[in-house]
């Protein structure tokens, strides 16, 4: 703080010099915040230093630039269904009956400056967000980074992904092109399968039958505050974990569980990370301003008569689509109703993914017992059975993908839509446990790779003739901190059922769940699921006496 006194009129003592204004601002915010302090037990904090951890950077500056450009987009979109004739500067659609919402989306893109530029960089920034969300949410997985004591904030992560996708829906559906109102429709008819209440739910959110003269407005509130609003404090909480928790790093030497080894917030992350948003910032702008995306002049005004061709949802709504594509139309008739399971199952078994997703880190405590806390991250190859896992899902993901756009699959590629359905039924039962097989297999064999660089060292290309004739190949040792990170993760022991007879003889009750806590903890941890290290006789044993190692 400022060390010059003043007097009870407030003037600086005589002789002494004024402070800067700057200064005396920052003192006065002191007085009242507290900001010093707080700044001095922040901003020297350490963050470790890895090209993986910018995924989720990503993931925030695409939100602060989607949070910008609709903020500039809601002052020139009117949210209304009001039927309008059209007679703007895009003269094909000149008289062209279409709603006010249509209509100034087409202002928005053809008469305000820079509006369709902007309109771009908002759609293509929320189709990143939401894949750096993915890749981020997989990097978090597959290294263990959910583990004690973050499973509050993967959840927080996790429904920041989901909102996500809700709100990229609702702002998709808001222009009232015959695209966006197809898919607007699918949803209605997905929602009116669920029993009892699908019909409540859909006159709440349409205010009458489809599609009304409220979608848009519902929509575009749910869309610019709710969502967005929710997610903004999820965020917020999100990052005030981070820091609360200390961030995870990848093991080597000198990382422990108690410490972390990086740069400073102040002045170089900080640094580093104002010239990352500008290059997120400056990638999505040149990918706007070349890339077209969801040209509604070129589609048409929505009109419930009318199916766009080719009309496909954005990628992280494919599964769902794909779910409901390749789902047989099966339907029942109970008692003077129809449940059309066709459409209501596929809608069940998509939050039942996202659930078990969600659940994942307390499962997986359950299953291995392990209640410790967590700072340093596993390498992928060392936990096989979680990686396969990860990676069965994304299996899955991709084929229910290819569900969600068969029909453009069959014209592209020419071949039969009902080859490529069966295909997808068929794959997405199949291909993820083929799949969890290959990268279980895969993790054992890099594992073996490990240790057998721990043992012998690193092939180095030259080839040495030994005195008795043999040619050997000459490995080069690896360094201390090669062999620290090769070596220094911990390989835990499955689950065991314990004594059958307790110490007084008694036979003891071993229950149900307590069984399959064990069978799954084998399956984790169990024979076949990794690789003993390598231990120093090992290493003596083979070393001595090969002067070619």
């Amino acid at each position: 703080m400022s060390t010059t006194t003043t007097n009870q009129s407030g003037a600086g003592a005589p002789g002494r010099r004024k402070a800067p204004a700057g200064e005396r601002v920052a003192d006065w915010a002191d007085g009242r915040l507290g900001i010093y302090t707080l700044a001095k037990a922040n901003m020297r904090k350490i963050f470790p230093d890895h090209w993986s951890f910018m995924l989720g950077e990503v993931c925030l500056y695409s939100f602060v630039i989607i949070i910008l450009t609709g903020v500039y987009l809601t002052l020139f979109f009117h949210p209304s269904m009001s039927e309008v004739v059209y007679h703007g500067s895009y003269v094909p659609m000149q008289g062209m009956r279409m709603s006010e919402a249509f209509q100034s989306t087409l202002n928005i893109s053809f008469d305000i400056r820079g509006g369709l530029l902007i309109r771009q960089i908002h759609h293509w920034a929320a189709l990143i967000f939401l894949a750096a969300m993915f890749v981020h949410m997989m990097r978090v997985f597959f290294t263990g980074a959910f583990r004690k004591p973050r499973e509050v904030n993967w959840l927080f992560g996790f429904l920041l992904f989901v909102l996500g996708m809700f709100t990229g829906f609702t702002g998709y559906s808001l222009p009232d092109d015959l695209l966006s109102g197809t898919g607007v429709r699918f949803m209605e008819g997905a929602i009116l399968s669920v029993p009892i209440v699908g019909t409540y739910i859909s006159m709440f959110l349409f205010g009458g039958e489809f599609p009304g003269s409220d979608f848009v407005p519902r929509f575009f509130s749910i869309h610019v505050l709710l969502l967005p609003g929710i997610m903004l404090g999820l965020l917020v909480a999100h990052l005030i974990l981070v820091v609360y928790h200390k961030h995870t790093q990848y093991p080597g030497p000198g990382r422990t569980e108690k410490n972390v080894v990086g740069m400073p917030l102040m002045p170089v992350y900080m640094a580093k990370a104002g010239g990352f948003f500008f290059l997120v910032f400056g990638i999505i702008a040149a990918i706007a301003a070349i890339a077209s995306i969801n040209p509604i002049w070129a589609i048409g005004p929505y009109r419930p008569d009318q199916v766009s061709t080719g009309a496909q949802p954005d990628w992280y709504m494919g599964f769902a689509e794909g779910l409901i594509r390749v789902m047989p139309g099966w339907e029942i008739n109970l008692w003077g109703h129809t449940l059309v399971l066709g459409v209501f199952i596929p809608l069940v078994i998509f939050p039942l993914v996202l659930g078990a997703i969600a659940v994942y880190p307390f499962i997986e405590s359950w299953v291995t017992g392990d209640k410790r806390e967590h700072h340093l991250l596993d390498r992928p190859r060392n936990h096989p059975t979680r990686t396969a896992f990860g990676a069965a899902w994304i299996a899955a993901y991709f084929v229910m993908l290819v569900g969600g756009g068969n029909d453009l699959w069959a014209t592209h590629f020419h071949l039969s839509i009902n080859a490529i359905t069966w295909f997808v039924r068929i794959g997405f039962f199949v291909i993820p446990v083929l799949v969890f097989i290959a990268t279980r297999r895969m993790c054992m064999g890099l594992q073996r790779r490990d240790k057998d660089k721990v043992l012998h060292g690193r092939e180095s290309g030259i080839i040495k003739r030994l005195p008795h004739g043999e040619f050997v190949e000459v490995h080069e040792p690896l360094s201390q901190e090669e062999l620290h990170t090769l070596t220094s993760h911990e390989q835990p022991k499955p689950l065991e059922l314990g004594p059958e007879v307790d110490e007084n003889g008694v036979k003891r009750k071993i229950g149900t769940s307590e069984k399959l806590r064990v069978k799954l903890s084998q399956g984790f941890y169990g024979e076949g699921t990794q690789i003993d290290k390598p231990t120093a006789e090992e290493y003596q044993e083979i070393t001595s006496g090969h002067g070619h190692h």
